[in-house]
């Protein structure tokens, strides 16, 4: 398939913003009510903002945890949560706030699919993400975490929660632990279990950073690491298309891929602490989701080239699931990374899937 200087926002006080919460809720229906009569749009609200909160871990018992979130949208517009792969954070896409692209650019901004003038968009940082909760992280404690920034954010329900990979296990969680809280699921790229073949991947991934350490150096190990997942994520029929053939190079041989894999594996080493990446790699590997308990609406999207959340195990958690359910199939020379390449696809199934998200918000603003 053909793929193809700004203002700094003021973080979220906890302390007193009963005041703060009813002038926002007033003005973002004013600015929305606007929207709908055909004004013109004001910039799109974003904050950030940070809280810290005692949970229990299922694996590691009660923690002192700071969650670390974004908003991007008036907060009175039916509030959608976002949440990508292990490696994706809070940011997910621009604004006047926070000028820097965000992680899932493609799908979320004014005029695109997930459009923060309709929807209140929350992300967060995954736990453990900043390498200081060096325990196992369960996906359950994941939503947990979640519904506890709910809460802070007096936030009661989420219409809609669209995941994309670990996102997705983390959203199925989710779906089990808080079910009350959620309209509907949007899991895309990942299920209700970690197949035995991708864990095996990841294991060996684990075991390179390991290497690295016992080598004073664990930046070359995690750089590794990351090349082997990046050959787990994308296909052989990809590689086929994009790579030359090995060459000789000063005297030694020199695969067309290897550039590529080194940019990969150092630009990530940048950004990402070992810690964090092993105890997320580990947290994919545990989970486990019993899809009968979930009765909500859910759209499971599926790559058919997807090395890591093979097919049938999409169409197991179809049969599984009790509520309202929509099974989408995509094909792709990306494979798992599908949800970041294929924009226009993606885009198709979530404006589906979001649709009634979207009539709520105008209804309403104009009630």
């Amino acid at each position: 398939m053909s793929l193809a200087n700004t203002p700094a926002a003021a973080a979220h006080d906890h302390s007193g913003h009963s005041a703060h919460d009813a002038a926002a809720t007033l003005d973002a229906i004013a600015h929305a009510t606007a929207w709908v009569k055909g004004a013109g749009a004001p910039a799109v609200a974003a904050e950030r903002g940070d809280c810290t909160i005692e949970l229990p871990l299922l694996h590691a018992g009660r923690q002192r945890v700071t969650l670390r979130y974004e908003i991007l949208g008036d907060r009175a517009l039916p509030a959608v949560f976002v949440a990508g792969g292990i490696s994706a954070h809070r940011h997910v896409a621009a604004s006047h706030a926070f000028g820097e692209n965000g992680w899932w650019q493609a799908q979320v901004g004014e005029g695109r699919t997930i459009d923060p003038r309709q929807l209140c968009v929350v992300a967060f940082d995954w736990l453990g993400a900043d390498g200081s909760l060096d325990a196992p992280i369960d996906p359950a404690d994941q939503a947990d975490a979640i519904a506890a920034l709910l809460d802070v954010l007096a936030i009661d329900r989420l219409q809609a929660f669209v995941g994309c990979s670990y996102g997705a296990m983390v959203g199925l969680q989710f779906a089990v632990r808080h079910g009350e809280r959620l309209q509907q699921l949007v899991a895309i790229s990942g299920v209700h279990r970690a197949h035995p073949y991708a864990s095996a991947w990841r294991a060996l991934q684990r075991r390179a950073v390991a290497l690295g350490a016992l080598q004073c150096d664990e930046t070359h190990g995690l750089a590794l690491a990351r090349q082997l997942a990046i050959l787990s994520y994308r296909t052989p029929e990809e590689f086929a298309a994009r790579f030359e053939a090995a060459q000789v190079s000063d005297g030694r041989v020199r695969v067309g891929a290897e550039d590529y894999l080194d940019h990969c594996g150092a630009t990530y080493v940048e950004r990402t602490s070992p810690t964090a990446y092993l105890r997320l790699s580990e947290s994919i590997d545990l989970q486990a989701v019993d899809p009968g308990a979930i009765r909500l609406p859910v759209t499971v999207v599926a790559v058919a080239e997807d090395r890591l959340v093979p097919l049938p195990d999409a169409y197991d958690l179809v049969e599984r699931l009790r509520g309202e359910t929509r099974l989408r199939v995509l094909r792709s020379l990306y494979g798992h990374d599908a949800f970041l390449k294929e924009e226009a696809e993606v885009a198709a199934v979530l404006r589906e899937a979001l649709e009634d998200c979207v009539a709520d918000a105008r209804t309403e603003v104009l009630a």
